[in-house]
Order: structure tokens, then C-alpha cells, then sequence
């Protein structure tokens, strides 16, 4: 059989078994061309009597990584994923499937078309197309519980976790395992097609839907409206699989692609997309693509607080051996207590062995003497947000650390440019802003002060990655991106609890919008003595014409402080919350102070508040180049706060809506406080002149 070199599918013979391999990097998603080599590869193997069996394999260290994302929003080119799979499946001959590495969404599908599936050590298969605000589209909802059972399937469905090997082996998805890698795998499938020649062919189509107990949906249904927040796709997942129990296979198929496509067109996907794409398109900075990362071996932590401890863990997980520096010996005991108690917290979970924890720990050691920094290739301080302290510290950095090391600073809202003048070497300062739990979160705030140096800057990125965190460039400003927003969002809040709501009905709101707290909630777990400490650093330069809502101001002097002291916003007790009667009332004197007639405020107002405050403050960060891309924006809200990444981020949700729907919106609060509501100029040159916010991410 002639064969193209460069060909996206080819076949060879060996001792009578097709082996039909695809090969389209860097993942081998599943082109139009994929589609239909594999398709006109299965018809050429029926018509020629010499060919006993296929193999289907793939070139690389991937299987089927999924769909094309290139095709996405393109109208669909013959033949389709289901017509292939239906082509492979319908084979008169066996069809074994050779998984190496990953068989996620479309590629699973696939697999599942075939009659048996093979796997190597490192496979991973799963249906993840939740994950972008679908459902399977090519029979995975419906061949999937034929397989496995309705339960075991739909909790990978959605979910869109990947199982490992052995997981998908006990499942049943898997039918054969190898210890070796690709050849091995390959030759492995090869001998397990050669048996299976005779043998009654395995059609999961063909297969009964074992039913689950009478109240399965019905309780799955309320379980994955609590997990989904608002998101579709896990709901509609749902009434697929219920389709396979309930319906013939080919009518549950009409049922899954009817959902599919319902999905495709809505606003969940289309944010869902958006995030996808932006999460790879983030540490692509515009400007650094020839800036080459510093070494990163040697790493210190100044500071073994929450944050210290957490950052330490974060470094010691991705491999690196970390120095920590305190103030004393007391200080460093509760230094190494900190980051011992947050190892132990992976242990309880099962995510951590005790020998793991224990190998870690010998990669940790804690000092008081910054000699010991000499050889250290970049150093995070993490101590407490004042200007004094920070100078205290760079100026014994500068002294102690070599030529061309690092020094970051974790802060939060401080000046990255008044830290890096303590220092003699201000290209060599950058700001690496770590969000709490910094072990847990995923974002990493990168900040380029006015003399950073772009490879400094690079290494941010590099550093980011080896962390397993999503790296977001911020220029120099009060809180940065992510605290900037949060401060208005916050302002917003505080200004309605003052004319008529309570927390509790802000939080309701805010969590209606998809986020997991509101953000009295969120105030209470950081610690209300945090914003209390910058509300009063920031005061001899507020403006004295803008509104100031004190109330937070009088809870924290009671000594509620959150979460910390068993009361703030709310009263806790034994892990439950409600509201604090003592707040309450220090709000209801506040407003009595200023004469305000309290109203209700409706749900929907209250989210178009938060959401639109946030939209207005990133239109204005992008105007200042804070932040060089909407989608820098979009990223640092998901992965950091909590912003629904089925609505993509603020400025992705802001063109959902529409920016003209959005400005008159803003336009309407301004007219009742023009001092807070005045429209981003940005965001009214974008309704003037037709654009959207997606225009300026290119």
C-alpha cells in the first residue's frame, strides 16, 4: 500500500494486521483529514481479503489529544467524528486501538469505535469536553455507560477528569496493559488483534445499558447543581447519559448531538473557548518572545508566615531545594512548624505519602543568616506589607545575594519601583505576587517595575511554569491587577450593605453570578485586619470628596477579624457560618449616622453592580497598560479569585452581554454617584467605534 511521507494517516502490513497510524502534531487532534484518512483506511482494510485485523496507533508520545481546536468555530467538513467511529466500529474485522499517552474527548470516541483498547504506563483517557462548556458529540455519552455503567461514566462525563491506566483498566475502558512505550505498545495491540481474528466482534453500540437505582438521576441532578454553579454543560452531560439508559443507541445519539449543538452555539461555550485559549495565550508576552530566562535552581523564601510557608511548599512540590530566612530562632521554628503543617494537610488527603513529605522536608532548611543566600539564584520575600520592613530586607538582599540573582517581592499593593531603589540593582527586582492558600492557587502576578529587565521577566514565566501556575504580567500600581479589581468590586459592595443590603444578600448575589464565595465571605477567610491595615495606609491620600463607608473600619476595632477570631461579617462555629447580629447592627447604626433611607437591592442589581465595577476598573487598567491584553484581566479574575471560567473572565463576560448594554448600564449608576461611576474612556471608545473588548487581545 503506497504511502505519502507526509501523509496525516498511513497503513502498513505486518503478517496480515493493518497498522493504520496517525500522525498530526503536535497532539494528533482529529483534523478533517484525520477524519477521513482513518474513515478510507477502515473501507481499504474490509475490501482487501489479505488483512485480518488493524491496529489503530499514533506517532508520538499522544494518542488522540481531542479535537482540532484550529476548526473550532468553522462550519464542520465531511465526514464527521461519527461517521468515522461508526465506520471503524461496523469494521468485519477486529479493530484493536494502541494507546500511548492521552485518549481525551474525540480520541476516547474514537477508541471506544474500536472493538478493543490497549494501553501503555502513562495513558490517560477521559471525556473533558465539559471543560469547554460541551458534551461528548460522537457517541461518548452513549457508548461510554454501555460500557463501564451509568455511574462509573458519568462521573468522568461531568466531571471531564482523565483516568490513568489502572483506573481505566479496572473501569473496563482499557482491555490490555504494557509496561513498554510506543513500539511495545504497537506490538503489543498487533498480537492482541492477531488473537482476537474468529472472535465475535465487540460492538458497545450494540450493548444494553445496565439501569442504576430508581433515584439516580434524580440525586445526581442536585448533586451536580450544587458542583456546577451555573455551568450547563455537567446538567445537559447528565440528560445525555440518562438518554442511554432510556433510549435505543441510535436515538440516544440524535439526543447527545442535539445537545452538543445546542451547546456549541451558547455563551458558556463560547467563554469557555475564550478561557481555553487565553490560558495558553497568557505567558505569550508581546515583546519578551527573544527574552531568555535567568538559571532557576537555587531557590529562597524571606518569611515563613501563611504566605512564606505556603509559597515554600508551592517551590519545594516543583522540585526545588528552598532556603528560608526569619527574623529569629523563634521565628524560624514557627517557619518550618508552618510549612510541615501544610505537607501534613496533603498527607491527611491521600496526596502525600509520609516518606514524600519527609523527602521534601530534607530539601528545606531555615535560617536567620542571609550569608546563607550567597549562591541562591532567586529569592521571594514574603514579610509583612510595610514599606519599612521591605527595606530592611532588600537592602540586606542586595548586600548578601550574588551578580545577576533575582530578587522578587510577594507584595500585594505596595510599590514595586520604591522596593527595587533600596536595592543596587533595580533590572534585577520584579514582583512575583503569590495568591493565597500560594500552595493551592494557581495564579502568579508577575510585575515589571519601570527598570525590570525583560529576561528578568522572562524567568517570572519560566518560574511560573515549573510552579504549575498561570503566569500574568501586571505593570506598577495599587494592588496590581487582581487587588485593583477586587478593591472596587469591594467598594461596590460596601456601598450597598450602607444603603439598604446586608452581607449575606450581597454574598447570595455575588455566588449567583457563579463564584464559589462573596466577598464579605472571602473578607472573612483573608482576615478583615488585612484590608483594615491597607485602608489606613491608603487614607492620607484619599480623596477627601470620595465616599468612605467606615463600617469595616468599626467591626475590625470590636476585634472581629474573620475567620481567625470566630466573628467578622459573619459568626463561626464548627465549620458552619451565619450572620453576625453584632455586624448588623454596627451597619444599621452607620447608615443612621449619615442619614440614608435603606432600600432593598434586588439580586440582579446587585450582580450588575459588582460585575460592572469590576468591567469599568479592567476598561481602565487596560488604558493605562497595567495590564497589556483583556484577557490578562480575564485570567488573573479566574485563576485567582474564583471568576467562573464558564463565563471567561469580566471582559470576556462584558462582550457576552454587549459593551452597549454594559456602558448604558454604567451610565444609569452615574447618575446617582458620578464620583464612583464615571465610564472608562476605554470602554466608551469601544461602543463608539463598534469594537469589543476581544478586539484588543490579538
Amino acid at each position: 500500500m503506497t504511502q505519502q511521507e507526509d501523509a496525516v494517516i498511513t497503513v502498513e502490513i505486518e503478517d496480515g494486521i493493518a497498522i493504520i497510524t496517525i500522525n498530526n502534531p503536535p497532539v494528533n487532534a482529529i483534523s478533517q483529514a484525520v477524519r477521513q484518512g482513518l474513515k478510507e483506511a477502515i473501507e481499504t482494510i474490509n475490501s482487501d481479503d489479505s488483512i485480518k485485523a488493524a491496529v489503530i496507533a499514533a506517532h508520538g508520545r499522544t494518542f488522540i489529544a481531542g479535537a482540532d481546536v484550529r476548526e473550532f468555530g468553522k462550519p464542520p467538513q465531511p465526514p464527521s467524528l461519527p461517521e468515522t467511529i461508526s465506520a471503524i466500529e461496523n469494521s468485519e474485522k477486529p479493530v484493536v486501538a494502541a494507546i500511548n499517552g492521552v485518549a481525551l474527548g474525540g480520541g476516547l470516541e474514537i477508541a471506544l469505535g474500536c472493538h478493543y483498547r490497549i494501553a501503555g504506563p502513562k495513558a490517560r483517557v477521559g471525556l473533558p469536553e465539559v471543560t469547554l462548556g460541551l458534551i461528548p458529540g460522537a457517541g461518548g455519552t452513549q457508548r461510554l455507560p454501555r460500557l463501564i455503567g451509568v455511574e462509573a461514566a458519568l462521573d468522568l462525563i461531568s466531571s471531564g477528569r482523565h483516568a490513568g491506566v489502572e483506573e481505566g483498566f479496572k473501569l473496563g475502558i482499557i482491555d490490555g496493559v504494557t509496561d513498554g512505550e510506543n513500539d511495545d505498545i504497537k506490538d503489543f495491540a498487533i498480537n492482541f488483534a492477531g488473537k482476537a481474528v474468529g472472535d465475535p466482534l465487540p460492538q458497545i453500540s450494540a450493548m444494553e445499558t445496565a439501569k442504576p437505582a430508581d433515584d439516580f438521576f434524580e440525586t445526581q441532578q442536585k448533586k451536580l447543581a450544587g458542583k456546577a454553579r451555573g455551568q450547563l454543560s455537567p446538567l445537559m452531560a447528565l440528560d445525555a447519559v440518562k438518554a442511554a439508559v432510556e433510549l435505543p443507541f441510535e436515538d440516544g445519539i440524535k439526543k447527545e448531538r442535539e445537545i452538543f449543538q445546542k451547546l456549541r452555539d451558547s455563551d458558556q461555550a463560547k467563554a469557555l473557548r475564550h478561557a481555553f485559549f487565553a490560558e495558553r495565550a497568557v505567558s505569550k508576552v508581546p515583546g519578551l518572545e527573544n527574552a531568555k530566562p535567568r538559571t532557576l535552581e537555587t531557590i529562597a523564601i524571606i518569611g515563613g508566615g501563611t504566605m512564606g510557608a505556603g509559597i515554600t511548599v508551592a517551590v519545594l512540590r516543583s522540585g526545588f531545594d528552598v532556603i528560608m530566612i526569619e527574623c529569629d530562632a523563634d521565628a524560624v521554628a514557627r517557619g518550618q512548624a508552618n510549612v510541615a503543617k501544610n505537607l501534613d494537610g496533603y498527607v491527611s488527603r491521600g496526596r502525600m505519602t509520609k516518606d514524600q513529605k519527609s523527602d521534601l522536608l530534607e530539601r528545606f532548611t531555615a535560617t536567620t543568616e542571609y550569608s546563607e543566600l550567597s549562591d541562591v539564584d532567586v529569592v521571594i520575600e514574603a514579610v509583612f506589607e510595610n514599606l519599612d520592613v521591605k527595606k530592611d530586607v532588600f537592602q540586606k538582599l542586595d548586600a548578601a545575594m550574588k551578580p545577576g540573582a533575582i530578587l522578587a517581592s510577594n507584595t500585594s499593593y505596595l510599590d514595586l519601583n520604591q522596593i527595587a531603589a533600596f536595592t543596587k540593582r533595580p533590572e534585577d527586582v520584579v514582583g512575583l505576587h503569590f495568591f493565597s492558600p500560594a500552595h493551592v492557587m494557581r495564579l502568579l502576578e508577575i510585575v515589571r517595575g519601570d527598570k525590570t529587565s525583560d529576561d528578568v521577566l522572562s524567568s517570572g514565566f519560566a518560574f511560573a511554569k515549573k510552579l504549575g501556575k498561570v503566569g500574568v504580567l501586571s505593570g506598577v500600581c495599587d494592588g496590581f491587577i487582581g487587588n485593583r479589581i477586587l478593591a472596587q468590586m469591594r467598594k461596590q459592595a460596601d456601598y450597598m450593605i450602607e444603603d439598604g443590603a446586608m452581607p449575606s444578600d450581597v454574598d447570595k448575589a455575588v455566588e449567583g453570578l457563579g463564584l464559589p464565595m462573596g466577598p464579605f465571605r472571602v473578607m472573612d477567610m483573608a482576615g478583615l485586619d488585612i484590608s483594615w491595615a491597607a485602608r489606613k495606609r491608603q487614607a492620607p491620600d484619599r480623596d477627601p470628596n470620595e465616599r468612605y463607608v467606615a463600617i469595616a473600619d468599626r467591626i475590625c476595632e470590636t476585634g472581629y477579624f474573620g475567620q481567625k477570631t470566630g466573628s467578622g461579617w459573619y459568626v463561626y462555629d464548627n465549620g458552619k457560618y451565619e450572620p453576625n447580629p453584632d455586624a448588623e447592627k454596627i451597619i444599621l447604626e452607620e447608615s443612621g449616622k449619615k442619614n440614608i433611607t435603606r432600600r432593598e437591592f434586588a439580586p440582579q442589581e446587585i450582580q450588575d453592580r459588582i460585575l460592572y465595577a469590576m468591567i469599568n476598573e479592567g476598561a481602565k487598567i487596560l488604558a493605562e497598560g497595567i495590564a497589556k491584553r483583556p484577557l490578562d484581566i480575564d485570567m488573573v479574575e479566574v485563576f485567582g479569585y474564583g471568576f467562573p471560567r464558564w463565563r471567561g473572565g469580566p471582559m470576556c463576560t462584558a462582550d457576552l452581554i454587549g459593551l452597549p448594554k454594559v456602558l448604558d448600564a454604567i451610565k444609569g449608576f452615574e447618575q446617582e454617584d458620578p464620583a464612583f461611576w464615571k465610564p472608562a474612556s476605554l470602554l466608551v471608545n469601544l461602543v463608539e467605534t463598534g469594537k469589543d473588548f476581544a478586539s484588543l487581545n490579538a
